[in-house]
């Protein structure tokens, strides 16, 4: 891929070349509607909410994602058990059981701050939250809600490169 199909947050990570992660691909850019919805959906509980992104991310996935293997496996980013307790729900899981692929539980992180309560510099020179007790020697898809800073992503994605993972692909519903 060349520079200039990246954006400047990718070259900012690496400029194509050493970035952890092959490319994202959000559907949406995060605006107030969808700031309603999120709030509604993620912090307010409504599980259901979430259907009205299905179609979505379906179709999405079909058309930037057709290029991969069968082999490929989607990993949502997971909440600590403590966020997880409180929301009732991974919204990222949520996104990847919408994908037609195999996907697999393998991240877990510890408890932190909330990301939105970070600012920008907090979150990007961040400790690296998640862990992993096992390889996986498939290409990944990492599903999230929101990229804002992309650090979340690139944090799981360092822990999969360390346990052997080919390829790092990330699939977010919206982008910040």
């Amino acid at each position: 891929m060349t520079s200039e199909k990246l954006c400047a947050d990718c070259r900012s990570w690496g400029n194509g070349t050493t970035d952890l992660l092959e490319f994202n691909h959000s559907i949406f850019t995060y605006n107030k509607m969808m700031q309603d919805i999120i709030t509604k959906w993620k912090y307010r509980g409504d599980y259901i909410l979430g259907n009205i992104f299905k179609s979505y991310v379906i179709e999405a996935f079909k058309i930037r994602f057709a290029f991969l293997e069968k082999d490929f496996v989607a990993i949502p980013i997971p909440l600590s058990e403590e966020r997880m307790k409180e929301r009732g729900f991974n919204q990222a899981q949520v996104l990847a059981e919408f994908l037609p692929v195999q996907h697999a539980d393998i991240l877990t992180r510890k408890h932190g701050l909330k990301q939105s309560k970070r600012t920008r510099m907090e979150r990007i020179s961040a400790e690296n939250p998640f862990f992993i007790d096992q390889h996986i020697n498939n290409p990944v898809i990492l599903v999230d809600d929101i990229y804002t800073t992309g650090t979340t992503l690139r944090h799981a994605a360092r822990l999969l490169k360390e346990h052997e993972c080919p390829e790092i692909y990330a699939f977010t519903l919206i982008r910040g």
